[in-house]
């Protein structure tokens, strides 16, 4: 086999992005009266055609901050307490920024995909209670080198240009600073014109026409965890809500598939118990005060945990839960997304999925155990061909 040699590319530390590709030269500086404040996910940080860095460096009035929240961060603490702060996010209670009687003296733009946009916002206690603001495009973007979620979607750049113009009554004023973004965009398509067979990662391991990708094949042959973890969370807008809110894993249960062996166990929470808790676990608020230390806990899941294990849950909430205890799993799979896949469309939920093959599920014992038996139960019906791949009846 044929190893092609790896090639060093140089970087450039201004865009982070190769100097073949680098874009710096298309920068153009617009100053603003508006303050703006970009707050990027880590994981879109590490995407190589984000625009939130290239909106940062055309725009001399902003900071940029790479973080999940803007608890812990003393620059950004101090600014979500000043007056005339906002943050652009989309919501039933965010106001257009056409409607506006004055516009914000500071803008917090996040940067990330929807889901994880969501998520910066919704769990930072300070963020959370900011005034929001949300706009309607003229037309739609530009950003023909990455999928939108919809045609109204817009890249960062092209979100931040367009609102400052609304918000100053300055039409086209920004309009110089998507330059790079052009550029970008063109270069980046003369790439892909020029090596059709190279593509996107995910556009290799498309399978060949007339071809199927069994979705289920990353569970064969390997030792099968399900997990299910509860958070001792409280609701968004309880005045009562103790801050930071963080998300905290007050019980988590697994099954070995290939044994049936359990693990159930309550972890006593750091924090004011959430008034919704003790209902989700059918269980008494003093006996969740009353569960082991979370030291204790975890040290027990280690040993339940094996290597090699790979571990299924139901979205990835429960991975974010262990990862923020520190016991992040090794190996995990979204068992919801697999299901996706397999039957063409979402799966709905664990629970409606188990019962309609036949399962029978535990009551008066909480949530957290009728979705582990529901994962159990769909993860074997996956396993022995119950739930089979949607087939499609090929044209004639």
């Amino acid at each position: 086999m044929e190893v092609a040699a790896a090639e060093h590319r140089e970087v450039c530390l201004r865009c982070r992005r190769p100097r073949s590709v680098c874009w710096c030269s298309a920068v153009t500086q617009v100053p603003s009266q508006t303050h703006v404040v970009f707050i990027q996910h880590p994981r879109e940080a590490k995407v190589p055609i984000s625009t939130c860095r290239m909106a940062h460096l055309s725009l001399p009035n902003s900071e940029l901050h790479v973080g999940l929240t803007a608890v812990g961060n003393p620059a950004l603490e101090a600014l979500c307490a000043q007056p005339g702060v906002a943050v652009l996010f989309p919501s039933e209670s965010a106001v257009d920024i056409d409607d506006l009687v004055a516009p914000p003296q500071t803008l917090v733009v996040i940067d990330g995909t929807w889901s994880n946009a969501k998520k910066v916002v919704e769990k930072c206690p300070l963020l959370s209670k900011l005034p929001r603001l949300k706009f309607f495009p003229d037309q739609p973007g530009n950003y023909r080198i990455r999928k939108e979620p919809e045609e109204h979607c817009l890249a960062t750049i092209e979100a931040t240009a367009f609102v400052l113009e609304r918000l100053e009554k300055a039409p086209a004023r920004f309009s110089p600073i998507l330059t790079a973004f052009d550029a970008m965009v063109e270069k980046q398509l003369d790439y892909i014109r020029a090596n059709p067979t190279s593509g996107s990662r995910h556009k290799n391991r498309k399978p060949k026409k007339g071809e199927r990708q069994d979705p289920t094949a990353v569970l064969r042959d390997r030792e099968l965890v399900v997990v299910f973890g509860e958070a001792n969370a409280w609701p968004m807008t309880d005045p009562e809500r103790p801050l930071p809110d963080d998300q905290e894993l007050v019980q988590l249960v697994a099954e070995r598939v290939s044994t049936g062996e359990r693990f159930v166990r309550l972890l006593k929470p750091a924090r004011a118990l959430g008034p919704r808790v003790p209902m989700h676990l059918d269980l008494d608020a003093a006996t969740i005060l009353a569960a082991d230390a979370r030291p204790d806990v975890v040290e027990a899941w280690k040993a339940f945990i094996r290597p090699g294990d790979l571990q299924l849950g139901w979205g990835g909430f429960c991975r974010d839960l262990l990862e923020h205890e520190g016991v992040a799993p090794a190996d995990f799979v979204n068992l919801r997304s697999v299901l996706g896949q397999l039957r063409d469309g979402a799966a709905g939920s664990v629970e409606s999925l188990a019962q309609s093959l036949g399962a029978e599920l535990p009551e008066g014992k909480g949530r957290a155990l009728r979705r582990l038996t529901s994962l159990a139960f769909v993860t074997r019906a996956v396993l022995d061909g119950r739930i089979a791949p949607v087939r499609t009846r090929a044209h004639r």
